[in-house]
């Protein structure tokens, strides 16, 4: 068979560890590969290489993605959709590995839908993903986080500061829970709960009437004020899939701290810095097991389905159920959390 392999969505330390898993498991079975440059948009434009031995050697420390990624959705147009089904019978393409978040593997699903042979793998560094444990690039993702507000503990200390730290987390607050408690931090704010202002602004007075004159605020970037009504926006722009882009409610926290309180409040955003670079180990075996099981599920004929962890067992779920809804956090790991807020 001559199979594709795309990666969608944003880019995600693992990628590559997909990639060779999945190409060498699958030579070893007889198949051949058609790496699709810069996801959807690949197949819809034609862009594609050869994937052999020699081209997955050495990807497993590598971030990013060797075949490039982008946001396209290829059913938002009916042109793209047509020019889609004709490339892939053109590059005779008899099944596809699809490596991305619940953007790229509902695009999946539908075509599953529409006759063709797919397999999802789980990616995106927010873990948001349902029908999976954990995906990877979380493990990587919370690592980054914790290493920053490590730094910034001293910082901050120093200057007896406010710092507001904001980390990825559209509709789940993954990374900021797990990132927030590995770090220390002293507020952690999610998009499942939007806060109250004046409740953080407590925390802080409390820490500072108790000799702490400094605090770490760890927010993801869809976290917001119940005041608000919704997220906060960099601009009214949406992407291929209707998604706003976010940013801000870190500067907008660390300026209400600041003007309620009169303590000097600084923000720092992370953002891409938690996309990139080196996978972890836990990561880069975690993409590995995902990539053999799916070239064996690809060989076994078990389309329309997703790879996923559950426990520490690979087995492979339905790619409409786990597309269906976003996994958000339990609030019992937040209540954990909320023991040592203040």
């Amino acid at each position: 068979m001559n199979i594709g392999i795309l990666t969608g969505g944003g880019d995600c330390p693992g990628l590559n560890a997909v990639i060779r898993s999945v190409v060498k498991r699958g030579l070893q079975l007889g198949h051949e590969f058609t790496g699709i440059r810069e996801g959807w948009r690949g197949l819809v434009e034609a862009k594609t290489t050869k994937l052999a031995r020699e081209s997955v050697s050495g990807l497993l420390p590598l971030g990013g993605t060797i075949l490039g990624t982008s946001r396209t959705n290829p059913l938002k147009d009916p042109k793209d959709e047509k020019k889609l089904f004709e490339n892939m019978k053109k590059l005779k393409i008899d099944a596809l590995v699809c490596i991305g978040g619940d953007d790229t593997l509902g695009v999946a699903s539908k075509l599953h839908e529409k006759g063709v042979n797919t397999v999802g793998v789980p990616k995106t560094i927010d873990n948001d993903l349902s029908g999976t444990d954990f995906t990877f690039g979380f493990d990587t993702a919370v690592s980054i986080v914790t290493w920053a507000l490590d730094r910034l503990h001293s910082t901050t200390e120093a200057h007896q500061r406010v710092m507001v730290v904001e980390v990825m987390g559209r509709h789940a607050g993954w990374i900021a829970v797990y990132g927030g408690m590995a770090g220390g931090a002293d507020v952690i704010l999610i998009p499942e709960q939007p806060f109250d202002i004046d409740e953080v602004c407590g925390y802080v007075r409390k820490r500072r009437e108790a000799g702490k004159y400094f605090s770490l605020i760890v927010a993801a970037e869809g976290a917001y004020p119940k005041e608000a009504g919704g997220m906060i926006t960099r601009d009214k722009a949406l992407d291929a899939f209707g998604h706003a882009r976010l940013g801000g409610v870190g500067e907008f926290l660390a300026n209400e701290i600041e003007k309620r309180l009169g303590v000097e409040s600084r923000y720092v955003v992370l953002g891409h810095l938690q996309r990139g670079g080196t996978p972890t180990a836990y990561d880069r075996v975690l993409a590995t097991r995902f990539g053999v099981k799916a070239i064996e599920m690809v060989h076994d004929g078990k389309y329309g389905r997703m790879v996923a962890l559950h426990g520490n067992k690979v087995v492979d779920v339905s790619l409409h159920e786990a597309t269906a809804k976003l996994k958000t956090v339990d609030l019992e790991m937040l209540r954990t959390a909320q023991i040592f807020f203040g």
